[in-house]
């Protein structure tokens, strides 16, 4: 047990939680950030308060952001700014292919020598923006990085919302991309409609993922649709599953009504068992 905050680079960007060691910053105050280029100013989103999970391994908070580091961080946000900018023009004056995502500034400290800008960008292909990078440096007056994002780094990045009306889970909690097929929709009878299972980076959504485990454990042991099973009601053929109620459709023999049976009252082990032991099913 622990105490832990929430706080953020930019308003309604990806939350990062922190232990606030002998800190209690409260909504709204400016902290500084451990990061690998040194400490950057965030706004603290979420009070530090006691919570239950173990909170060893969580970074601290380097301490409260004076009036040195706002102005440092002021600096970089119009540098990033500038460099937004030029990038965009440059890129329309080459002709070239390329849609600025987000940039990011590093200034000059004793160990890296000098002002450092990476731009990162999405293409439909693979770009030849060596004079590009040549003009940017001799616009920016600092040495520039372009780097190419795929379609998931760039909603990560970009964040947003999804179909269900909540944040991005790339941009929110999703640390690296597990691969996800189309299989994962068939399983569990979704449409195949790219509008209806597509995220806002237009691959497909992360979160089929998520439960298609359980989808594959029911279809292991659950009576194939069109099967015929034997209910607590009377006999009947499979018409349908309801894998989250862990049950199937049946549509009955005797009067042609449909009922809905849990999967262990029809599925072929357990009416096994319960001949074998005199039961009745449950």
């Amino acid at each position: 047990m622990g105490m832990l905050c929430a706080v953020s680079f930019n308003r309604y960007g990806r939350l990062y939680y922190l232990d606030p060691g002998e800190l209690r910053p409260q909504v709204g105050d400016r902290v500084l950030v451990p990061t690998d280029e040194g400490p950057e100013v965030a706004e603290c989103v979420w009070a530090a308060q006691w919570v239950t999970e173990d909170t060893e391994g969580f970074p601290k908070l380097a301490g409260l952001a004076g009036d040195d580091d706002m102005r440092r961080d002021e600096l970089l946000r119009r540098r990033k700014a500038e460099a937004k900018v030029a990038a965009k023009r440059l890129i329309r004056e080459h002709g070239l292919p390329m849609k600025v995502v987000a940039v990011d500034h590093v200034l000059a400290t004793p160990e890296n020598g000098s002002d450092r800008t990476t731009i990162y960008f999405t293409a439909p292909h693979r770009v030849d923006f060596r004079s590009l990078v040549r003009d940017l440096g001799a616009t920016l007056h600092c040495r520039v990085e372009l780097r190419q994002l795929s379609a998931r780094d760039s909603a990560r990045v970009q964040g947003g919302i999804g179909s269900c009306g909540r944040d991005l889970c790339c941009a929110t909690f999703l640390t690296d991309f597990e691969p996800v097929t189309i299989r994962m929709a068939k399983d569990q009878d979704l449409p195949l409609n790219p509008l209806r299972i597509s995220g806002a980076c237009g691959r497909l959504m992360c979160c089929l993922k998520y439960e298609h485990p359980l989808y594959q454990r029911f279809q292991e042991s659950a009576p194939a649709v069109g099967s015929r099973v034997s209910t607590p009601e009377g006999e009947g053929k499979v018409v349908g599953h309801s894998v989250p109620r862990d049950a199937v459709t049946v549509r009955l023999d005797a009067d042609g009504s449909r009922c809905q049976c849990s999967r262990a009252s029809v599925c072929a082990p357990r009416q096994a068992h319960d001949q074998h032991y005199n039961t009745p099913s449950s």
